[in-house]
């Protein structure tokens, strides 16, 4: 039986994609040759990614406005090295809402001076920190969009003249956006994307170059821009699957489409957290997150009832983050409303029972 997989990552992705890359691996466009053994540097793979990039902007709308996709390796943790690298020269505004943003200034720190702008760590990170003021002088301001282990999400980004950056690991192409008010996003693939083993950063080439240090040329964006994101051997099978799904979500109608698609599953999950009494929502509802819901049971004394309930129907990768224990239901692109139904139906089956 396929599983209901809530899994926060590597995370489901749609079964058209899983068919297309399990062909490739065998004989990839014909060739003769699996997609995984074909040279990075051959037409078909160049045609691979050359397709990535460009479908990667197409979506976020950002074609011909000074933007360049990259695929990377390292993760989102690697880029929280890279953004200051290749943006901060003396000081730099965060906001932390989470692990993630945590650790993200925690690199930055190694190259200049860190603001903490606004932060939700005094409540456990459940709530958006708001009503904060972004001082002048910026290199850049840094936010993390969607917050995997709180179930957090940004609904609003500040207004600013500083040049913005976001890591939108966990929510990138889920929900429409003017992507034009970022200097820079960046995420990890294996989420909404595809695989773990590749990075997606999206990157306006005129925030570039401003940096006094020598950069290295494996964390210079410029060198890869000029390489075309080929400038070392690329993690061809996670570009290509990130590729296949970007093709279905255009296929399905864009972001667009999706956002009107995890809008009911968000609805239809936080609804019956909420009129459930065996269960609460951990994050405060004005920041829940849509990709992300964070919830416990009222009463820690039902958790083998109620995970027997969960295997019985198959569900998958519902346990939440150690820091925050409960559980955690991510709802990505792919994952169903058949499979948010499914997790409903046991919850209120939990209800009939007490």
């Amino acid at each position: 039986m396929k599983k209901h997989n809530f899994s926060a990552g590597p995370c489901i992705l749609p079964q058209e994609v899983f068919l297309k890359a399990s062909e490739a691996i065998m004989d990839f466009n014909g060739s003769g040759l699996s997609i995984i053994e074909i040279s990075h540097r051959s037409k078909d793979f160049v045609a691979v990614m050359e397709n990535a990039r460009s479908l990667a902007l197409e979506l976020l709308g950002l074609e011909d406005q000074g933007y360049q996709a990259l695929f990377l390796q390292g993760g989102a943790s690697m880029e929280f090295l890279m953004v200051a690298y290749n943006l901060l020269e003396t000081k730099a505004g965060y906001l932390n809402t989470g692990t993630w943003s945590d650790k993200a200034i925690k690199e930055a720190r190694l190259f200049g001076e860190i603001v903490e702008v606004g932060s939700s760590k005094d409540e456990n990170y459940n709530y958006i920190p708001k009503g904060y003021s972004v001082p002048n002088g910026l290199d850049y301001l840094h936010l993390t969009s969607n917050n995997t282990i709180f179930g957090t999400q940004f609904k609003k980004f500040p207004k600013t003249d500083t040049p913005l950056v976001c890591d939108m690991s966990s929510d990138i192409f889920s929900r429409q956006l003017n992507f034009s008010e970022f200097d820079l996003i960046y995420a990890g693939a294996q989420k909404n994307m595809g695989p773990a083993g590749t990075t997606l950063v999206v990157v306006k080439e005129d925030i570039l170059g401003k940096v006094s240090r020598k950069i290295p040329s494996m964390l210079d964006y410029s060198v890869h821009i000029s390489k075309d994101s080929m400038y070392n051997t690329p993690p061809v099978f996670a570009v290509y699957v990130s590729m296949l799904t970007l093709e279905w979500l255009k296929n399905l109608g864009g972001i667009s489409a999706i956002e009107e698609i995890n809008d009911k599953k968000a609805k239809l999950l936080y609804s019956e957290i909420d009129l459930n009494p065996v269960f609460e929502g951990f994050a405060n509802k004005e920041d829940r997150s849509n990709m992300n819901a964070t919830f416990n049971l009222t009463d820690d004394k039902l958790k083998d009832e109620f995970d027997a309930l969960l295997k019985e129907a198959g569900i998958n990768g519902l346990n939440g983050h150690r820091s925050v224990g409960g559980y955690r239901a991510s709802m990505y692109n792919a994952l169903s409303l058949e499979s948010v139904g499914t997790l409903v139906d046991v919850m209120s089956e939990m209800e009939r029972k007490g």
